[in-house]
């Protein structure tokens, strides 16, 4: 049971090192606003088309900024989400065995 424990801890460990490398990007505004980040959640690279920067609105700016890293971080999470669910369902087979089945 506790070489089945230290498998499934090392394999969370490597799905961790693995969601710094998946990429997700979000754009708001029809790509005026891009935000990419890591499936970590931790966001690499914001970009604002220049034109749009200097005819918005301060205000506006903020708000629309705040959706699209929202956006990523919501996309990020679903990618989290669908690899802790495959890591989980592989525990859950080796978990069996221990049981006699």
């Amino acid at each position: 049971m506790f070489d089945q424990l230290m498998q499934a801890k090392q394999k969370a460990e490597e799905i961790k090192k693995r969601l710094d490398l998946i990429s997700v990007s979000a754009e708001v505004e029809g790509g005026k606003i891009k935000v990419n980040s890591t499936a970590n959640k931790q966001i690499t690279a914001i970009s604002i088309e220049p034109e749009f920067l200097r005819s918005a609105d301060h205000e506006e700016i903020e708000e629309l900024l705040v959706a699209a890293v929202n956006k990523a971080l919501t996309l990020a999470d679903q990618v989290s989400q669908t690899e802790m669910q495959a890591l989980t369902r592989d525990m859950m087979g080796g978990l069996g065995n221990l049981f006699g089945k």
